[in-house]
Formats: C-alpha cells, sequence, structure tokens
C-alpha cells in the first residue's frame, strides 16, 4: 500500500475528538505549556530585579539549556525501561515542588536558588519530553502519527505566544510570584490529565538498575544511531537548526527590538511582537505544507529541504532592516521554514524508530539540540559585537545555507527517496 493511501493528511480534529488518550496527553501538554512560558519570563525577572545584570540573566539561560543534556542518558534509558505515562506523571510533580519553591527567593542573596531550581526543573523536564515524544506512536494509530506529531508541535507554537504574553501580562500586572504559583498549579493539572491515559504498549529494557548497566543501554542506543545512518542524519536537523540561525536570531531579536525598532518601554513590546510571530510561523508551516506531503517519507523528507530555503530567504528579508513590518514578515517566513525541519524531522523518526529505542534516541537528540542552543547564543552574542545586527543576520543565513546543502546532498546521493 502506497504512503498516499495509507497516510491521511489531515484528521487533527477527529484524532483530538476519537483518541481520548491523545486528547488526555494533549491537554497536559497544553497546561504544562503554559507554565513553562510563565516560568521562563519570571524567573528571568526575577535574576533581572534582584541582580540588575544582564550577564546573570543570560547566565540563566545557559543553565536552563544545558540542565536536559546533562540528564539525557539516564533520561533516554528511563523512558525505554519504565512506563513513560509514569515518568511524565513523575516529571510533573517533581516540577511541581521545583516551581512553587521559587517563591522561597526573596533577597539577592538567594539568588542562587533560582538557578539551582531553574537546572532541577529542566532537568526533570529532560525526564519528560523524550518520554512523551517516545509515548505519541504507543497511543495513537499508525495512519493518526503525523496528524498527532504536527497538532503537539502547533500546540508548542500556540502556547509560545499565548504563553509568553499572558506570563508577562500577569509578570506586569500582579508582580512575579503570582507567575510562578501559576506555573506550578499548570503541573498539577497537566498531571491530573496525564492520569487519565490508558497506556497499553510499553517497551521495556531488561537489565540491573546499576549507572553501569544504564551507561551501557544508553550507548547501545548511540550505536543504534551509528548503525542506521539515516535516523542519525535526522535527528542532527535540530541541532544545525539552532546552532545555524534559531539561537543566534533570538539574540538579534533582542538587539534589533531594543536598538533598531525599538517599540514599548525597552523594546520590550516589539520582543513580545517578534515571539509572536515566531509562535505563528512554527505553528503554521508545518500544518499548511503537510496538506500538500500528506504523510510520505520522500515527501517530508524533501520537504525539510524547503524549510531551510524558506529560513534563507526569511533572515535575508530581516537583516535589510526596512521597517519593523518587513522583520515580522522575514520572521514569519523564517519560523515557517523552521517549523517544517523541527516538525517533519520528528514525525521521521516516529516513523523510523524502533519502539524499544525509541526514548534514548529522542533523548539523544533534545540533548544535542539543546547544546547547539546553548553554544548558538554564545556564538550570536558574538556576532553582534563583530559584525552588527545586520551582519548577524545576514552570518545566520549563510550559515544556514550548509545544512540545506548536505541535506540535499544526502537525499541525492546516499538514497533514493522514493524507496520507502
Amino acid at each position: 500500500m502506497s504512503d498516499s493511501t495509507q497516510f491521511k493528511r489531515g484528521g487533527y480534529w477527529a484524532l483530538a475528538r476519537d483518541n481520548a488518550n491523545f486528547r488526555y496527553l494533549w491537554l497536559g501538554q497544553i497546561s504544562s505549556l503554559l507554565g513553562d512560558w510563565f516560568n521562563l519570563i519570571a524567573s528571568a525577572a526575577l535574576i533581572a530585579q534582584l541582580t540588575e545584570s544582564g550577564l546573570a540573566v543570560g547566565m540563566l539561560f545557559v543553565v536552563r539549556m544545558l540542565a536536559p543534556v546533562l540528564v539525557s542518558p539516564l533520561a533516554g534509558v528511563a523512558a525505554d525501561r519504565y512506563n513513560r505515562k509514569h515518568i511524565l506523571i513523575a516529571a510533573d510533580m517533581g516540577r511541581f515542588f521545583t516551581a512553587a519553591a521559587f517563591l522561597l527567593v526573596r533577597s539577592p542573596e538567594q539568588v542562587w536558588l533560582v538557578y539551582l531550581l531553574s537546572f532541577l526543573q529542566l532537568g526533570i523536564g529532560g525526564f519528560f519530553f523524550p518520554a512523551r515524544s517516545a509515548l505519541l506512536p504507543d497511543i495513537v494509530r499508525l495512519d493518526q502519527v503525523g496528524a498527532a506529531n504536527a497538532l503537539t508541535s502547533a500546540t508548542w507554537s500556540v502556547m509560545l505566544a499565548i504563553g509568553a504574553a499572558l506570563g508577562g501580562l500577569v509578570s506586569g500586572t500582579w508582580g512575579i510570584y503570582p507567575s510562578f504559583v501559576i506555573d506550578a498549579l499548570s503541573f498539577i493539572v497537566s498531571a491530573l490529565f496525564l492520569s487519565r491515559v490508558r497506556l497499553q504498549v510499553q517497551c521495556r529494557l531488561e537489565g540491573d538498575r546499576t549507572l553501569q548497566i544504564v551507561i551501557h543501554q544508553y550507548v547501545q542506543g548511540l550505536r543504534y544511531l551509528k548503525q542506521h545512518r539515516e535516523i542519525a542524519v535526522t535527528a542532527l536537523h535540530k541541532a544545525a537548526l539552532v546552532f545555524c540561525f534559531g539561537a543566534p536570531l533570538e539574540v538579534a531579536h533582542v538587539a534589533i527590538s531594543r536598538d533598531v525598532f525599538s517599540i514599548g518601554e525597552e523594546g520590550t513590546l516589539g520582543l513580545g511582537i517578534m515571539y509572536a510571530a515566531v509562535g505563528i510561523g512554527t505553528g503554521l508551516g508545518p500544518i499548511a505544507v503537510r496538506c500538500i506531503t500528506g504523510d510520505r517519507l520522500d515527501a517530508l523528507r524533501w520537504s525539510i529541504a524547503l524549510g531551510y530555503a524558506l529560513a534563507v530567504a526569511g533572515l535575508l528579508l530581516v537583516a535589510a532592516l526596512v521597517s519593523f513590518e518587513w522583520v515580522l514578515l522575514g520572521i514569519l517566513i523564517r519560523s515557517f521554514g523552521s517549523g517544517i525541519i523541527w516538525v517533519f524531522s520528528t514525525q521521521i523518526l516516529l516513523r523510523l524508530v524502533l519502539p524499544e529505542v525509541r526514548g534514548r534516541i529522542f533523548s539523544t537528540e533534545i540533548a544535542f539540540s539543546m547544546l547547539m542552543s546553548a553554544v548558538g547564543a554564545s556564538v550570536g552574542g558574538y556576532y553582534i559585537e563583530w559584525f552588527g545586527i545586520a551582519g548577524t543576520v545576514y552570518m545566520t543565513a549563510f550559515l544556514t545555507l550548509l545544512p540545506c546543502a548536505l541535506w540535499v546532498a544526502w537525499l541525492i546521493f546516499h538514497r533514493s527517496v522514493n524507496a520507502e
């Protein structure tokens, strides 16, 4: 049976309506993502308020990015050894306590606690996200995987636009600490939804629970990547995305909103509008293109190349700095492309990776992308110093051509994309 007949292109409403397991997983995602954005804005504002140091705020982002990297070996093995639903609920409960503990920070001498709690919360999140990705094919039919992946990714984008805006509104209106309360409660709501999931498929690794066995089993997952080159190459897309243009462009966004098109106090309103454009673009991109490609693997692969091309086009539009409206259009086009890359690479992995190794593959992918995001953000800061704002964006456009060219070369020379 061909992909064009086996896999349906839409089905988002039917999926959420008819598949109760997915519906509860999705509702839990909405709740926890809302809390994530509240926490990010509130914790950054708290550090800025207590230290009045931009470097201190920057270190918060480094801590948040590196925490999932450090826990990835344990998180990947756990997702393949234990009940993935139970991992999700335990992670939500752990994040509830860490989010509530932010309320204890009241003086500059306690700033270290913000870093510690952020590390713990994002480290626990490092267990949550691989388990959720690995769980998805366990609760939906094969013909629903594409729709489920696209819908959950679009939800992330929507919550980026809504959650960041609401987080800023709450912090600006009622203060920082109510945001931490909302963040904590969001994880309780998420855990309640997840408790309703009825998991019937669960792959488990055997063996002792010693650290040596855990490391050995994680290394087995890395060997799986080495043995399956297409899966390894596909798992690198997110890291390439965040390093080449994702993280550096976030640094450029701040500079553009502050120094070029300043809207609102210190350009904060303009920056919020930019983030909203990112959320809209990353949400619409994969859903719109999937209406054309369906879930055919060959079409998904070539669409990733299209995503890189759109990203370059959007970056060039941003780099011109003609007007704020043109910058927003460029951000929208760039995000349209990055959404395609992110969602379609995930969908290919969901289709190709064996269930018993899925947790380790996704934890490795997330860890590497977070590591490259931290590196990319640091490099973006140096770009601003060396090349200026426009030069930074031009540099990211140039670098983005590299993974695009390598991926096209892979599709042409290393496999026949028509062979499913």
